[in-house]
């Protein structure tokens, strides 16, 4: 891998990545944002954090980036935007000044949209492509949650390279109840290469080993409208995971379950709904690289080559490789019995 796409993993990423999101979560939180009738300040946090994303990659790589990312500048091009896209160029700068990384003339608003705007590409199977989730679970991030930054990049529809940046997620282990012991130490970079393992904070990290289900937990989303608990219910019980389920937002359940927090990850979403590829092909590279296995409810691998959508069957299964074949038995089977309309035993 070229040197500067080195320099993006160790150091653009080490800190660009986590700062910019706490940086505006912590601005955004000091005001009344559960009031508010629309998305703005979760559309500051996104514009902002996929900005600063593209100047970094930019920066660094010294050529010109194609990145596959959720937003677009259209929007903020409107006349009744111009505050929202002072404010997101005012947040910027201040994040690139503090960090001291880089000596440049403050971004114009121009330029502002401009780096929004290189993550217009559809990726697919030829070329290389970053791709970028700028804020990672929405919700958590208003509730002062989970979220996560991840960025990954792909080669030939292929992901290669996966970090994922989690200001929130506390450096200890979390327990099958979801809580750490050191909730104040919190903070956490995973970063993954193929072939070179899944490391945080510099270890290298491993799934959880273990075979037995009655000592497993498993993670799904915090909210039901994203994925089905009743589904993931019947499969934990199915299979004998006696553990409750532990909930939380964003890719940080796939950092979390890289470095043993637990052994199981589950996504179901509503029917019709088609998973993003930013959604998940950063914390899948974090996952596989640290020994575990990730497909849909068939069985197939993950294929992030068709463009900005993932052609999956059902869902989403996560586990490390003993657990895995019981695990898709365990999902095909309440499957079914949901099909048939019969309750799961």
């Amino acid at each position: 891998m070229p040197e500067g796409e080195e320099g993006v993993k160790w150091r653009g990423t080490q800190i660009r990545h986590g700062r910019p999101g706490e940086r505006v979560q912590k601005v955004l939180l000091q005001s009344d944002v559960h009031s508010k009738s629309d998305e703005s300040p979760v559309t500051v946090a996104d514009y902002g954090s996929q900005a600063l994303v593209s100047f970094v990659l930019e920066k660094e790589l010294h050529t010109e980036v194609t990145m596959v990312a959720e937003e677009d500048s259209a929007d903020l091009r409107n006349e009744g935007a111009t505050e929202t896209l002072e404010r997101i160029t005012k947040l910027i700068n201040e994040t690139i000044s503090n960090d001291g990384s880089y000596s440049v003339p403050p971004l114009s608003s121009e330029d502002v949209l401009i780096a929004i705007d290189r993550g217009d590409s559809e990726g697919g199977p030829s070329g290389r492509h970053w791709v970028l989730d700028p804020i990672d679970g929405t919700k958590g991030f208003v509730r002062g949650d989970q979220y996560a930054i991840a960025l990954a990049l792909l080669e030939d529809g292929k992901v290669v390279l996966g970090v994922l940046a989690c200001p929130n997620l506390p450096l200890s282990p979390i327990g099958s109840d979801g809580q750490s012991f050191l909730q104040k130490e919190v903070g956490c970079l995973f970063y993954a290469k193929v072939g070179g393992g899944t490391h945080m904070e510099h270890l290298l990290m491993h799934v959880c080993a273990t075979e037995d289900p009655a000592e497993a937990s498993f993670f799904e989303s915090f909210e039901a409208a994203h994925s089905s608990h009743d589904l993931s219910s019947a499969i934990a019980s199915k299979l004998g995971v006696r553990a409750p389920p532990v909930r939380m937002d964003s890719q940080a359940k796939y950092g979390a379950l890289a470095r043993g927090d637990g052994a199981i990850y589950l996504r179901f979403p509503r029917k019709g709904y088609r998973e993003k590829i930013w959604d998940h092909a950063a914390g899948c590279l974090v996952v596989t690289e640290a020994g575990g296995v990730a497909t849909d409810a068939a069985g197939n691998p993950l294929d992030f080559s068709k463009g900005k959508l993932l052609d999956l069957d059902t869902g989403i299964v996560v586990s490390n490789q003993k657990l895995m074949p019981s695990l898709l038995k365990a999902v095909r089977d309440s499957l079914n019995e949901a099909s048939r309309g019969t309750p799961s035993l």
